[in-house]
């Protein structure tokens, strides 16, 4: 079904993968969108596949990744398989001729990030890393804030992403050979956020907790990153703390909090403020579903309707820098980062 929209079309969708964030979030964010249609879903259990289909909505299902990919009526693919077959099926669905929207992480290092990004560009189709908080309009106001120079000179950020499911010893976030651990899971957050505000960093020091009862993964971490002209940024991640999810920027002449920086449960919460000299203000925001305004910017990028609001490009400097503060922690050192090419 066609919705009506300025590209005449809609962009038709497959999902590899029933993994809760697609069903729960991104798949029915998909569904309400302006210029997307979800036509498919595949899982390794075609009964599973049958019965989330069913559920949503969805017209077909597959009982494997491949025979998604080789369905000719679809466009794009979401996939939000565990961190480590990112790569593999990202660069697959390319090879497939379909765009690909890929969960966060993108991959689990900066040279498979790259090897998605070059497969993308070498198949002609957008890939995109899916942080859907920095598709929120909310964002953009702050870098106007700082832009008009509301708050001064902006010296640092510090973010925090953190929560607590220690208990669950299953969870594949504790398998280290799937890519887990709460600087992929979680600390990847805070550190984008610090890249849009700040640029690239020179330099990152984290200190990490590896627990031996979780397969080794680091299950919390506090990082430091160093920016050109003295300023830094950082961050708390974790999967065995307190529940938070904010973001502080430090000015000259004031700040900006947002008390709930990636993940909003109301439009009110979704407010943030900007403090100059002490006086404080509320900056409202529009009730938006940051999930639908990523899946209709994808799609206008597809249509040629606008750039990329975050090319591919972005995500492998991502990792670039997840590379270093893992290494960082693993080998607790502080890690020089090259200039950003």
């Amino acid at each position: 079904m066609t919705k009506a929209n300025d590209a005449g079309r809609t962009l038709r969708w497959g999902v590899i993968s029933t993994a809760d964030i697609g069903v729960r979030a991104v798949i029915p964010a998909l569904q309400q969108s302006q210029y997307n249609e979800v036509l498919a879903i595949a899982s390794r259990s075609v009964d599973r596949a049958q019965e989330t289909a069913a559920r949503l909505g969805i017209p077909r299902w597959y009982g494997s990744y491949e025979a998604l990919l080789q369905d000719p009526e679809l466009d794009a693919v979401y996939i939000p398989l565990p961190n480590h077959l990112h790569a593999a099926w990202a660069i697959r669905a390319a090879e497939a001729g379909k765009h690909v929207l890929c969960e966060k992480p993108i991959a689990l290092t900066a040279d498979e990030a790259a090897r998605m990004a070059a497969a993308a560009a070498a198949a002609g189709v957008v890939l995109a890393e899916a942080f859907m908080y920095r598709h929120h309009p909310r964002y953009q106001r702050i870098l106007d804030v700082i832009a008009a120079g509301e708050i001064g000179r902006v010296w640092g950020v510090h973010g925090v992403f953190t929560f607590n499911n220690a208990h669950d010893r299953g969870n594949i976030r504790f398998v280290r050979a799937m890519g887990g651990g709460s600087l992929y899971d979680v600390g990847c957050y805070p550190i984008s956020a610090a890249r849009l505000l700040l640029g690239e960093p020179e330099a990152v020091t984290v200190q990490a907790y590896f627990s031996p009862d979780h397969d080794d993964v680091d299950m919390m971490a506090f990082g430091l990153l160093e920016f050109p002209g003295g300023r830094s940024a950082t961050f708390e991640c974790g999967m065995w703390g307190d529940g938070r999810n904010t973001l502080q920027i430090v000015g000259s002449d004031g700040r900006i909090d947002v008390p709930h920086a990636f993940l909003y449960p109301s439009r009110e919460a979704a407010a943030f403020t900007v403090t100059v000299r002490g006086e404080t203000r509320v900056e409202p925001v529009p009730d938006v579903n940051q999930y639908v305004l990523q899946a209709d910017d994808f799609a206008r990028a597809v249509f040629g309707l606008a750039p990329p609001r975050f090319p591919a490009d972005d995500a492998v400097r991502n990792m670039r820098v997840l590379d270093a503060c893992l290494a960082s922690a693993r080998e607790r050192r502080r890690v020089a980062l090259a200039p950003a090419e």
